[in-house]
């Protein structure tokens, strides 16, 4: 009797042992599922407000003291998005320099003292196109994709103006996320002198533009992130509610949003362009990292020093080297100019 007393006592508390687990296995299980369902949530409104930002206007620039310029409208090559822009010509242009904006930004970055480097490129011989991207200025869309939608304007601009133009290349200026919309564009053009079986791997409409990567002939970045995320994170970080945790899921969530599906690693994709290339930063750059800039400009010069100038602007933040530099940033980016395209 008292064997079998035991033994039902035995089972009946390895049974509520048993139970117990499940219980506990079942809460954590809600509290984890709880957590993952707060995060995405979280993640999703993280998201559509950063891709919300609102249009800032183009300056209101009195047109006596603006170079001559003809308004052009066209087509992103999205073929859905229409875009403005203005175009500054000289007489016998060496080559035309398109500017990309950053996100928040417009066709004129630095506002009217913009003015001065666009005088100084039209007296050394160089054609200006400056153009607002989607959900810029005057152009039409109403997100903003940190440059994993924007790439598609730049194709846009660098195929208007090879309409428009008598140069035969083009020189991408970007700022802040435009250097995203450029790589991101010059990676989606098909390499010069590909075989037609080569050819077959690019889509149709790419090919259809009726020019390759060499009609790029240089690039100026203006504060490079090391990854192209990197700035998407860092507004998270800065702006958004638990940023320090949803900075590593938001960027995945706007480039799911824009068709991308990886980021670009621009430190590698900088370093290995084979054309001249002007890296301008601020010495005082706490939003993406002054540092990592650094590593940045010492990596293309260990690979292609004698294509590479970059100037470093004491003192100055994001963004701003050419307002708080501006004599320094000029002269930068003339001497590369006048460098490489003669």
């Amino acid at each position: 009797m008292t064997s079998g007393f035991q033994q039902s006592f035995t089972g009946k508390r390895s049974r509520r042992s048993g139970s117990g687990f499940i219980v506990r296995s079942a809460l954590v299980l809600s509290v984890l599922a709880a957590i993952l369902i707060f995060m995405v949530i979280l993640t999703i409104s993280s998201s559509n407000h950063l891709m919300s930002i609102d249009k800032t206007s183009v300056s209101n620039v009195p047109s006596n003291i603006l170079p001559s310029y003809s308004t052009c409208s066209f087509e992103s090559f999205d073929g859905q998005t229409n875009l403005s822009g203005w175009f500054f010509k000289c007489d016998n242009p060496i080559t035309t320099v398109i500017v990309v904006h950053s996100a928040g930004s417009n066709r004129l970055p630095f506002g009217v003292n913009m003015i001065d480097l666009i005088e100084n490129l039209l007296d050394n011989n160089y054609n200006v196109f400056l153009f607002d991207q989607r959900n810029s200025g005057e152009s039409d869309g109403d997100v903003c994709n940190y440059g994993y939608l924007e790439w598609q304007d730049v194709i846009g601009a660098i195929a208007q103006v090879r309409a428009i133009s008598v140069t035969t290349n083009v020189v991408l200026y970007s700022i802040g996320t435009g250097c995203t919309s450029s790589m991101i564009a010059y990676d989606k053009l098909p390499e010069a002198n590909l075989s037609e079986a080569q050819l077959n791997d690019y889509p149709d409409d790419i090919l259809k533009l009726g020019f390759d990567r060499s009609y790029v002939i240089g690039m100026i970045f203006d504060s490079p992130a090391k990854n192209s995320d990197d700035y998407i994170r860092a507004v998270v970080q800065q702006t958004e509610f638990m940023g320090t945790i949803t900075q590593n899921f938001v960027p995945y969530a706007i480039r799911i949003s824009a068709g991308e599906g990886s980021s670009i690693n621009l430190v590698a994709e900088i370093s290995r362009l084979q054309m001249p290339v002007c890296i301008i930063y601020g010495g005082h750059d706490t939003f993406i990292g002054a540092d990592r800039i650094t590593q940045i400009v010492e990596e293309r010069n260990r690979l292609n020093s004698s294509l590479t100038v970059s100037r470093m602007i004491p003192g100055a933040g994001y963004l701003e080297s050419f307002r708080l530099g501006k004599d320094d940033y000029i002269e930068t980016f003339m001497r590369f100019m006048q460098s490489y395209f003669v």
